[in-house]
């Protein structure tokens, strides 16, 4: 027997499932299914960051990452508040602590203030000491939007608003998209649990995003690589040296934030991630190795393009992390006073970075459409904070490209 629906969405993250819900308010009548392969919704990307809510600050004016922050940032936490969801909007500092950093450090000031991202200040050295007391710095940016919260708080409760508000709508766990085979009127997905119909699809896979295009026929100029995120949690003894969030100042060469430290939800504090290249996409131990996902990765010729452009930071990388003691003094940068005994237990993510055939890093959301399909080809961080931003961006599309009712 096969299942069918008027919308289909692959992939059950935060941005999938907020894709789901803006078009369940949007079409009422439709029905939705959210189609996931693991056993629960947010399992990788989403239910693995830093629970960061993020301000908007780094983003390039006029990107789509810049407008659905910011826009995203805003309906997030009338959601949480709405829904009871846990959240703080506790603020957040970057500092500096060298003086060549301090040209960047304008640099991401401007950019907030051009992105429209309120509470932007800047601070001194004896301002961050008053909000971070055991934070060391020259100067900083206080940004007091940045918040946290629990996103795989936000994904299960829009999974359950999708499912209340249409009957026929339905959220199919432990479903693994097989195979894609496209009708006249429709696509069949062929999962490890029977066929699924649907009018429409939309592909929102996260780390799978490539393969699941490439399944549906989507010639890509892109490939998606894995990079793990270690982190430590401070001991108990040591939780009151951190407040809320501090970050260094961003390497711009280098296509992440640095390590930083993070309070979260439930009341742990989190050092990190640094950011390393996995031999499995779903791999969350440092030994994890998968042959396809490796053999894929390497066999892209943007890899070795990206490896040469960033290789001796890719080496610092992976010496921190294999190295409590190195990855203890890059904490120290920011916080002199850490000491071994305050890293406590180890946590990992993984994220996905498309990359092109250049070895560029592909900065912005790409969204792509082919037939009757619209593929979410890379959302990565702020995606979870820009969720419903990027769902009502979606749901646009799918409106003008799919002609719906």
């Amino acid at each position: 027997m096969i299942a069918e629906f008027d919308i289909a969405i692959v992939g059950g993250g935060i941005v999938g499932v907020a894709t789901a819900y803006k078009l369940q308010k949007a079409y009422p009548n439709a029905s939705i299914s959210v189609i996931e392969k693991e056993p629960k919704l947010a399992n990788h990307q989403t239910g693995n960051n830093s629970g960061v809510i993020h301000s908007g600050i780094y983003y390039k004016p006029g990107s789509y990452k810049a407008k659905l922050c910011v826009d995203g940032r805003r309906e997030l936490v009338g959601f949480a508040q709405e829904h009871k969801i846990a959240h703080d909007i506790c603020g957040k500092i970057v500092v500096a602590t060298e003086e060549s950093e301090l040209p960047h450090l304008d640099f991401i000031y401007d950019r907030g203030i051009q992105n429209g991202v309120e509470g932007v200040e800047r601070i001194t050295a004896e301002q961050i000491t008053e909000i971070e007391p055991y934070c060391k710095g020259i100067a900083g940016i206080r940004v007091a939007c940045t918040g946290i919260i629990d996103y795989r708080a936000v994904t299960e409760k829009l999974g359950e608003l999708l499912e209340n508000a249409q009957a026929k709508s339905r959220i199919l766990l432990n479903h693994e998209v097989k195979e894609v085979e496209h009708e006249t009127n429709a696509t069949v997905l062929k999962t490890n649990r029977g066929d699924i119909r649907a009018k429409y699809v939309i592909f929102c896979g996260g780390l799978q995003a490539d393969r699941l295009a490439k399944k549906a026929d989507v010639k890509l100029d892109m490939t998606v690589l894995g990079f793990r995120g270690d982190y430590f949690v401070l001991s108990e003894k040591a939780k009151h040296k951190v407040k809320n969030l501090i970050y260094p100042v961003p390497n711009p060469e280098f296509p992440f934030l640095g390590v930083h430290f993070t309070r979260m939800i439930d009341g742990d504090v989190e050092c990190g991630p640094n950011a390393v290249f996995v031999f499995k996409r779903e791999g969350y131990k440092k030994t994890d190795f998968d042959l396809k996902d490796t053999a894929d990765a390497l066999e892209y010729a943007g890899t070795w393009k990206f490896f040469a452009k960033h290789w001796r930071y890719g080496i610092e990388e992976y010496r921190r992390a294999f190295s409590k003691k190195l990855f203890l003094g890059t904490l120290q940068r920011l916080i002199p006073d850490l000491k071994m005994e305050d890293l406590d237990e180890e946590r990992a993510g993984v994220r996905a970075m498309a990359l092109s055939k250049t070895g560029d890093m592909i900065d912005d959301f790409k969204i792509e459409y082919k037939d009757n399909c619209i593929h979410v080809l890379n959302a990565p961080s702020p995606a979870a904070t820009a969720c419903l931003a990027i769902g009502e961006e979606v749901r646009k599309m799918a409106s003008d490209y799919f002609k719906l009712d």
